[in-house]
């Protein structure tokens, strides 16, 4: 045998005769907290998308004039529960925690959260339960991480982590929901905390499955834009042009909600006066145009498969806009990332019914991106995720669609707590 061959031999020899060593991150106990942190969100979760479906079948059987008092009702047993229990607060708040409380979410406001949101959002407000499940996961992550006595960036990390388990299970994208709960930490840097980036796609993936498991939702498009075909690159000129109108309306949407939060606040009000104004708003609206009622997660199926004219097209927008706004300002528990998709899909139809040429596909999904990537600062997780949600297969025209929202947003983020803290 060569002396270059027993050399070979002797090397591999010993390659074997070494223990096998795994990445230090396996079976360490930070690892399998991530891991638990995943299950016990999507338990926890799937729990709540149970209960939130039982109470919106009760409560849809109140319909026609009967929509304005049970919403009325609703609010005011919200306000209530808010009054009584505590304010849990909203997506500003939990924002600032994590950025400016050392990461800490408070689990005391989950009891006010959970019951409040599940009212608001069964009774047909435009605010999905994306930020209820933020809010509860991710304090579940700071009381794990306490309990281990984690500190500083470990702690703040668990709670990104948990937050991004309760986007995940939701929407069904783990990699879109991780990015979602660190890009919305800040306007200007998508990860800020890129320590947390791990822990947040391991507890994504574990509340992905056990959510999946439980009630077998996100395990493929919501809403069917699968049948969008490529053209050549003017289908990105088009994205962007698609995206600017999108823009426009997100411009429209941070204006609404200010002016009509500065109305509710010309003159202090209880907190259940408020939502019991704001329900009955909301019932009114749902009266006369019952698809803008519940934040819109059957809608926008309804919406892209039914025939409808231009001026109801058009009445759909402004009041669903306007719906979101009093939803948001009135008290009312839930998030606005769906409601924003549900205007941008309302938008790209009516733009196609100007323009019929235009490809309809395209339009939809660039608007969704745009809208929602003005308004939140999230350009790459609502890439992804739109992609998820929609089965659309060319993931370039929805990123073109997503930074031209981001570009063209206003100054002043609409989520005060992205700025830095001056």
């Amino acid at each position: 045998m060569k002396l270059r061959q027993k050399r070979k031999l002797v090397t591999y020899l010993n390659i074997l005769d070494q223990p096998v060593r795994f990445n230090p991150f396996v079976f360490s106990r930070i690892f399998l907290l991530w891991a638990f942190l995943g299950l016990v969100g999507g338990i926890i979760a799937g729990v709540y998308w149970i209960v939130l479906q039982f109470l919106t079948h009760e409560l849809a059987f109140f319909t026609g004039w009967k929509v304005v008092p049970i919403m009325g009702i609703s609010g005011l047993l919200a306000g209530l529960i808010i009054h009584f229990i505590g304010d849990p607060g909203e997506i500003h708040l939990i924002v600032n925690n994590i950025r400016f409380n050392k990461g800490k979410l408070n689990p005391r406001n989950n009891p006010s959260m959970i019951l409040s949101s599940l009212l608001c959002v069964a009774s047909g407000g435009s605010l999905g339960p994306e930020a209820p499940l933020v809010q509860v996961t991710g304090s579940t992550g700071t009381w794990i991480g306490k309990l281990f006595r984690l500190k500083g960036e470990e702690l703040r990390s668990l709670s990104i982590a948990g937050m991004a388990s309760g986007f995940t299970a939701l929407f069904g994208a783990p990699l879109g929901g991780s990015l979602f709960a660190l890009e919305i930490l800040h306007h200007k840097y998508a990860v800020e905390y890129y320590k947390a980036i791990i822990p947040a796609f391991v507890s994504s993936c574990f509340s992905y499955l056990v959510f999946a498991l439980i009630i077998h939702l996100g395990l493929g498009p919501i809403w069917d834009l699968s049948s969008y075909e490529y053209s050549g690159v003017f289908d990105f000129g088009q994205a962007v042009l698609f995206a600017m109108v999108g823009a426009f309306f997100g411009w429209i949407f941070i204006f609404v909600t200010k002016f009509i939060k500065a109305i509710f606040e010309k003159r202090p009000l209880p907190i259940y006066i408020k939502t019991l104004i704001g329900g009955l708003i909301l019932g009114m609206i749902a009266y006369y145009l019952p698809i803008t009622r519940y934040f819109g997660h059957h809608e926008i199926s309804r919406l892209l498969t039914s025939d409808y004219s231009i001026s109801v097209l058009f009445l759909v927008l402004v009041f669903k806009i306007i719906a979101i706004s009093v939803t948001v300002t009135s008290g009312w528990r839930g998030g606005f990332i769906i409601p924003l998709f549900f205007v941008g899909a309302t938008l790209g139809l009516i733009l196609h019914q100007l323009f019929p040429d235009i490809k309809l596909t395209l339009a939809i999904v660039s608007c969704m991106a745009a809208i929602n990537a003005c308004v939140t600062r999230t350009p790459m997780s609502t890439t992804i995720l739109l992609a998820t949600l929609t089965g659309f297969g060319h993931f370039i025209p929805i990123l073109f669609a997503s930074l031209t929202g981001y570009f063209l947003a206003p100054r002043i983020p609409f989520i005060g707590s992205q700025m830095e803290k001056e």
